[in-house]
């Protein structure tokens, strides 16, 4: 498929309704997206227009209509649509996050300890996430790594979180001899 650059508009809308769409496994009412995303309904409607000419967005008319993200919007967004991933466990202010997975960690500047950040990104809505809250991500599946930190900023369109590192736990294991 040829690369569609999307707008800052478009991403976040349609990032909404792959996060709304994947709780639900249902369409997606216009109304639910301006909510998540905090715009008008008219603007949505648009905006539905303009991804679905893009064929990245499908439109199911009726009452109990809406929309639903066509596998070329997961592409486009470059999301994996597993059917059941790993679960990383999430918490938000010592509370935890039910509707969000954790899909990538990305560190940098590790060589930097004053200044060591991560960035998260979720399958699922940073929209209640602000800054200076508690983050925890974690224990990892494999490695069991553990990240607690600060929430320096977020980026809705991108679904990621980024902290501020406060600790970062990987158990050592004893080495075989």
């Amino acid at each position: 498929m040829a690369s569609i650059e999307l707008t800052a508009s478009q991403k976040t809308i349609l990032t909404a309704l792959t996060n709304l769409h994947r709780q639900t496994e249902d369409v997606v009412k216009g109304e639910k997206i301006a909510e998540e995303v905090d715009r008008n309904p008219g603007t949505i409607r648009n905006q539905m227009q303009s991804l679905k000419a893009l064929q990245l967005v499908e439109g199911v008319p009726g009452p109990k209509g809406g929309y639903k993200p066509t596998a070329n919007a997961y592409e486009v967004l470059d999301v994996d649509q597993m059917d059941e991933a790993a679960a990383v466990p999430l918490f938000h202010n010592d509370e935890t996050v039910n509707n969000a997975n954790v899909e990538s960690i990305d560190l940098s500047s590790v060589h930097h300890p004053e200044l060591c950040r991560a960035e998260i990104h979720l399958q699922g809505s940073v929209r209640n996430f602000h800054e200076g809250d508690e983050v925890i991500v974690g224990p990892t599946p494999l490695s069991k790594l553990r990240i607690i930190g600060t929430l320096d900023a977020k980026d809705d369109s991108n679904n990621s979180l980024i902290l501020q590192i406060d600790d970062m736990l990987a158990p050592a294991e004893d080495p075989a001899h």
